[in-house]
């Protein structure tokens, strides 16, 4: 009896590790050898990931409190393997990571 209850745990374990893992692959990426994260400055991706091969002004958006304007721009790498990776920053941050398949 205990063997199985035992049994039963690792295996929620295994699925709840499997079901968190995507959610922690957007949070960072790959370029090369170097892994770029959220929170990362504008400089420190170019460094990594080299120029993106488009580069957008979105607008602005307010900062935390409502006090300033942050630019925010899009950044696009790829297609790599058939994915393009987009990645947002605001006030030179990297706020998100996301992926989409080209067409």
């Amino acid at each position: 009896m205990k063997r199985t209850g035992k049994r039963l745990s690792e295996i929620g374990c295994v699925l709840t590790v499997g079901l968190l893992s995507p959610i922690v692959g957007a949070d960072t990426l790959r370029c090369g050898s170097n892994l770029i994260s959220t929170g990362d400055r504008a400089f420190e991706v170019k460094r990594k990931c080299g120029e993106p091969a488009q580069r957008d002004l979105v607008g602005y958006t307010l900062g935390p409190n409502h006090r300033r304007e942050m630019m925010r721009e899009e950044w696009v790498y790829g297609p790599k393997n058939g994915i393009f990776s987009i990645l947002i920053f605001e006030g030179n941050r990297l706020v998100r990571i996301e992926t989409s398949r080209a067409n």
